[in-house]
């Protein structure tokens, strides 16, 4: 059985089925080969996947996200990061990170960050004189801080397969997403000076000021998501809710640039990517239920933990295989098929659950981006049409990068962990 339930999904992915019909058909398999219980098991299995109060915020944010695009607001938080940083060199692409940075604060879909993103600063940079080689890396790359800045889809669904705080996964991931991005920043600086490109221009405390007070509203919306979420207004999932009404207000009501007809597009949407997940998220739980009562999870912590005594090699062991996962699976299903496994792992090695889960997420977001699978590559290539040779090669450093904080995440818990600490 232990085997059918490791080769059967990875033969299955091989012939290309779709991830949710994958594990539904391998979940499907075991029961009926290797047990002898009713079927009605599935269907409570997957209800009860889906039974969980967090998830409404999944919808929300989506949509808030959507519709923040089409509604100009995006557009101002682009202005306002541009006059922020237009005395930097390589101003260009450094606002495009900052960008996906703050985009990361009003989403939570790494793919949708990387569209938006994408979308207004790729053809800026091109036009500067950077080669179609770093700057559809860096839309590809710079999209995962998603995943890390609150609000987070990712820590969401690992917050609901391992039953711990969401309001704590979000705090602890602001630290390791700053990180990532201060060695984003880095590598643009240095790539800016190896290829003598000078896009430097000049700050004009005008144009920030201009810039704010258009911008106002658009920052607005940062301000009352996690604002309320960290002063304890509102939940999580309350504050999805909350994003979307201001997304609707701001966008229809103060900026006049989103229509009726747009904001129920931006519903569709949201439905539509919603129902993507949900069906993954349902499937994977029936997945990893029968991980569970099947004993494989028991005996991973076992052969996890007795591969070394070591704290340190068991974590770089787990970061391996992670790293791996992530090449193939997206996040969503990675966190429900895997949690139930890892998270008693972490637990007899007394790590904080809530750094450990930042350390799940964290290697599953560079799997976003780590060739040849990663969801923003594709995303990027279908915006681009950048050939994948070209891109792959441009990715390399930024997977470099992102594997240095994830080892920095991964032995210094307080990169994590100060910030929720100082929010406690």
């Amino acid at each position: 059985m232990y085997w059918v339930m490791a080769i059967l999904p990875f033969a299955l992915l091989l012939l290309g089925f779709p991830i949710f019909l994958l594990l539904l058909t391998t979940s499907l398999v075991i029961l009926l080969l290797f047990f002898d219980i009713p079927m009605t098991v599935v269907h409570q299995a997957i209800f009860n996947s889906l039974n969980k109060f967090p998830l409404l915020a999944v919808p929300f944010f989506v949509f808030a996200g959507d519709l923040m695009s089409r509604g100009g607001i995006t557009k101002r938080l682009l202005r306002w990061v541009a006059s922020l940083v237009g005395g930097f060199r390589a101003h260009i692409p450094m606002t495009s990170l900052g960008f996906a940075a703050l985009f990361g604060a009003i989403s939570g879909v790494t793919t949708a960050g990387t569209a938006a993103v994408g979308t207004l600063t790729y053809p800026r940079m091109r036009e500067a004189g950077y080669s179609e080689k770093f700057a559809a890396a860096l839309i590809t790359a710079e999209g995962a801080l998603d995943n890390l800045i609150p609000p987070s889809i990712a820590m969401i669904i690992y917050g609901i397969a391992s039953d711990t705080s969401v309001i704590q996964l979000f705090a602890a991931g602001i630290g390791p997403g700053l990180l990532l991005a201060g060695l984003f920043g880095l590598y643009i600086y240095y790539y800016s000076v190896r290829t003598g490109i000078s896009d430097s221009g000049r700050f004009s405390l005008k144009e920030f000021v201009h810039a704010s007070v258009d911008g106002v509203w658009a920052l607005g919306a940062i301000l009352i998501i996690l604002g309320g979420i960290y002063s304890g207004v509102f939940s999580p999932t309350e504050a999805a809710g909350v994003a979307s009404v201001y997304a609707i207000f701001v966008s229809y009501i103060v900026y006049r640039e989103a229509t009726i007809a747009q904001i129920f597009e931006s519903g569709a949407r949201a439905m539509q990517l919603t129902g993507l997940i949900f069906i993954i998220v349902a499937v994977a739980g029936l997945y990893s239920w029968l991980l569970t009562i099947s004993g494989i999870a028991q005996a991973t912590v076992s052969v996890i933990t007795s591969i070394h005594s070591e704290k340190w090699v068991v974590l770089l062991t787990i970061n391996v295989f992670l790293l791996f996962v992530g090449c193939f699976l997206d996040p969503a299903s990675a966190l429900i098929m895997l949690t139930p496994l890892l998270a008693p792992v972490a637990a007899s090695l007394g790590m904080d659950p809530i750094h450990f889960g930042v350390i799940v997420v964290m290697n599953l977001t560079i799997g976003t981006f780590h060739p040849p699978f990663g969801l923003n590559i594709f995303v990027c290539q279908a915006l681009f049409k950048t050939p994948s040779k070209t891109l792959y090669a441009g990715l390399m450093p930024f997977v470099g990068l992102a594997v240095l904080a994830l080892m920095l995440v991964t032995y210094i818990p307080g990169i994590s962990l100060w910030i929720m600490r100082l929010l406690s």
